[in-house]
C-alpha cells in the first residue's frame, strides 16, 4: 500500500469501469478499487497487457470480480462498439476515464483513421463519445475524468484544434486535455442541469516518474529554486492514482479538482485543489462540448 492511500468507502456489489488500466497509474486505480469491493470492467487495446493486468490484480485479490473488453480510443467504430455492449449490461457505479498517449520524442503528426489528430481523439474524442453513449447506464454514478498537469500550460487554438497548422506532441497532448477537462467541466453542469445523475470530478496524477511526459513537464515548470525543487519530486504510480480514488470516495455535488498536495502539484497526496482558470471558463466548455459533437455525430 502506498503511503498516502485513500480510503474508498465500501464498494462491494458495484461496477467499476476504468480505461486505460492495462498499466501504470491505470492498474493502480482499478486495483484500488477492486480492493475497496468493486468489480471492474476494463476496456484494452491490447489483449495481453490487460491479461497481464487481470493476472497482477488477481495476485492482490484473488476473488476480484474483472471483465476484459476491448477498446480503441483512436477508432470511434471500437468506441461505439464497446458502448453498445455495457449498455445491455448493468448500471456503472464508478467511471474513471483514465487512458490517454502521448508520442514524446516523435515530431511526426499523426491522424487516426477517423481523419482527428491522434492525441485529440485518443485523449479527447474517445473519451466523449464513450461517456454520451453510456448515459443510460451512467445514472447516479460517480464518473472521475483524469486530466493532466500539462492542461495548466495549455491553450485552445480554436482555430487549430487538429494541429494542423503548428505540432508538436507536448502542444497537441496538452491541448486534448485542456479539452477533456473542459469536456469534464461541462458535463457536469449538463447532468445537473438535465438529471442524468452522473457526479463528475476532474483530477490529475502529477508526475511520475516511469512516465515519459514526467521530463517534459518538468522542463514547463518555472527557472530557479522552483524548478530545481520539481526536478526531485515525483509519484509512484500507487501514488499518481491516489487524486482519482480521492474524487471517488470523496463524491462531492459539484464537479471538484483533485490532485497531489506537494508543490508545485507533482507530488505528495492527494487533496482538493483549486482547478487550472481555463477548465472552469464556460464558453470555452460549452463551445469544445459543441465542436465534439459536430466531429462525432455520424
Amino acid at each position: 500500500m502506498t503511503r498516502a492511500a485513500v480510503t474508498l468507502p465500501d464498494l462491494a456489489g458495484s461496477h467499476a469501469l476504468v480505461t486505460g488500466a492495462s498499466d501504470g497509474i491505470g492498474r493502480q486505480i482499478a486495483l484500488g478499487l477492486a480492493r475497496a469491493g468493486a468489480d471492474l470492467i476494463l476496456p484494452v487495446r491490447n489483449r495481453e497487457k490487460g491479461e497481464r493486468a487481470v493476472a497482477s490484480i488477481r495476485a492482490s485479490i484473488p476473488d476480484a470480480g474483472i471483465q476484459l473488453c476491448d477498446l480503441d480510443l483512436s477508432r470511434l467504430g471500437s468506441v461505439r462498439d464497446l458502448a453498445e455492449q455495457l449498455r445491455d449490461g448493468p448500471t456503472i457505479d464508478v467511471f474513471v476515464a483514465n487512458a490517454g498517449i502521448v508520442s514524446l520524442g516523435d515530431p511526426t503528426r499523426h491522424v487516426s483513421e477517423d481523419g482527428f489528430e491522434l492525441h485529440f481523439q485518443t485523449n479527447f474524442l474517445g473519451h466523449f463519445v464513450l461517456t454520451l453513449a453510456l448515459l443510460p447506464v451512467l445514472a447516479n454514478s460517480r464518473v472521475v475524468v483524469q486530466c493532466s498537469y500539462a492542461a495548466r500550460f495549455a491553450r485552445i487554438d480554436w482555430d487549430d484544434l487538429q494541429s494542423e497548422h503548428r505540432y508538436s506532441a507536448m502542444r497537441a497532448y496538452a491541448m486534448s486535455k485542456l479539452a477533456l477537462g473542459l469536456f469534464a467541466y461541462e458535463l457536469s453542469r449538463r447532468s445537473a442541469a438535465n438529471g442524468w445523475g452522473a457526479r463528475v470530478s476532474v483530477c490529475h496524477p502529477g508526475i511520475a516518474p516511469d512516465t515519459g511526459i514526467g521530463p517534459l513537464i518538468r522542463e514547463r515548470a518555472s527557472d530557479g529554486t522552483l524548478a530545481a525543487l520539481a526536478r526531485r519530486l515525483g509519484n509512484t504510480p500507487a501514488e499518481a492514482a491516489q487524486p482519482a480514488l480521492l474524487a471517488v470516495a470523496m463524491d462531492a455535488g459539484g464537479c471538484e479538482f483533485y490532485g497531489p498536495s506537494g508543490p508545485p502539484g507533482f507530488s505528495g497526496p492527494a487533496r482538493n485543489r483549486r482547478p487550472y482558470r481555463h477548465l472552469t471558463d464556460r464558453a470555452a466548455a460549452t463551445r469544445m462540448w459543441e465542436r465534439a459533437e459536430e466531429f462525432t455525430v455520424a
